[in-house]
């Protein structure tokens, strides 16, 4: 009797154990989802096929410019309505805007060129010559430059935005990847293959500091807390490098999904964002300017890899499409007609 007693108890014990566990395990995952903060609020179909690279958004116009093949499309990001097109743009990369000036800066590898247009208009109202595979586009509103980082090339030429007159060219250690202005005349820039983050001062037009990113493989996303001057890597071996602008140095790294992007930072909330081809947002908080939280990943759909930030919304803009099988060692092309815009929003 007493060892049946026994045995009974510790069964008990064992299924009360189990139950436990189950529920704790519910309630971390739940809470992961939750604690992001955000989530996928609307998927709207968008015109057009073929690939993509680089989106923008423009908070005066409430405009959302999204780089497509051999064209831009200007959006509504609330409709997915198409108000407006630039074309002539082949195999397009980058966009970036110059409200001061009402210009925007354009880079296209298919001509070595960047392409200026109106902002009102949406013309095209010059080219200034870049060199070989110009890819991300940045303005810097100090200096009133707009600077194209050429991947092939190793160097990055700056355009007075103004004129449109090519200022210089700077010579880079490596190929650059995303690169971001802390709007006071200095240009961060990821070189993809040293796993470098250099520093370019728009007045000597000279490197003036760079350091390396290990444990970081691979980066390509770039995003800065302009305020700290802290910098956001997005690296290919599924980190997130965080730095020390001034000081030239990794801080810490967080971890992310796979095949990342592009990297955008909230000043408002504090968040920094890694849009990754895998179908996941990765999001991290800046709990002070040395102490960063991975708060989780929002689930997208395969190939959001890149993205643009409305600041006072804190909504997220991504695209992708869907993807036919891959033939050979070809990448997977887009299906036609399957071009989506995806909505992700602070969660109510």
């Amino acid at each position: 009797m007493s060892a049946h007693l026994s045995i009974g108890r510790i069964r008990d014990t064992v299924m009360l154990l189990a139950a436990a566990l189950a529920m704790l395990a519910a309630v971390t995952v739940t809470a992961g989802a939750q604690n992001t903060g955000y989530a996928l609020a609307k998927q709207i179909p968008l015109p057009g096929d073929g690939g993509w690279d680089y989106l923008e958004f423009d908070p005066a116009g409430q405009r959302l410019f999204i780089t497509h093949g051999t064209h831009v499309i200007v959006i509504d990001p609330k409709t997915g309505a198409l108000v407006g097109d630039i074309t002539g743009t082949p195999h397009v990369h980058g966009v970036a805007l110059a409200p001061d000036l009402g210009r925007g800066f354009i880079t296209a590898a298919g001509d070595s060129a960047i392409h200026i247009f109106d902002l009102k208009t949406l013309k095209q109202i010059g080219t200034a010559k870049a060199d070989p595979d110009d890819d991300a586009m940045l303005y810097d509103p100090k200096t009133h430059y707009a600077v194209s980082m050429n991947g092939d090339a190793g160097t990055a030429t700056v355009v007075n935005g103004a004129t449109g007159e090519v200022v210089g060219t700077v010579k880079l250690p490596g190929k650059p990847e995303f690169a971001v202005s802390d709007g006071r005349g200095t240009v961060y820039a990821n070189m993809e293959d040293k796993s470098l983050l250099v520093a370019i001062d728009l007045a000597s037009l000279k490197v003036v500091r760079q350091w390396p990113l290990a444990p970081c493989e691979s980066p390509s996303g770039l995003a800065i807390d302009a305020t700290h001057h802290r910098l956001f890597s997005g690296c290919h071996n599924k980190l997130m490098a965080i730095s020390d602008g001034d000081a030239g140095k990794v801080i810490t790294t967080v971890p992310i999904g796979g095949r990342v992007d592009a990297n955008r930072f909230d000043a408002g909330t504090g968040d920094a964002f890694s849009s990754n081809g895998d179908g996941t947002l990765t999001v991290v908080h800046e709990d002070s300017p040395d102490k960063f939280t991975e708060l989780g990943s929002v689930q997208t759909l395969l190939g959001a890899r890149t993205m643009a930030l409305d600041p006072a919304t804190h909504t997220i803009y991504l695209v992708t499409a869907k993807f036919a099988p891959a033939e050979g060692n070809e990448r997977p092309k887009p299906i036609p007609g399957s071009f989506t815009l995806l909505v992700v929003a602070p969660a109510k």
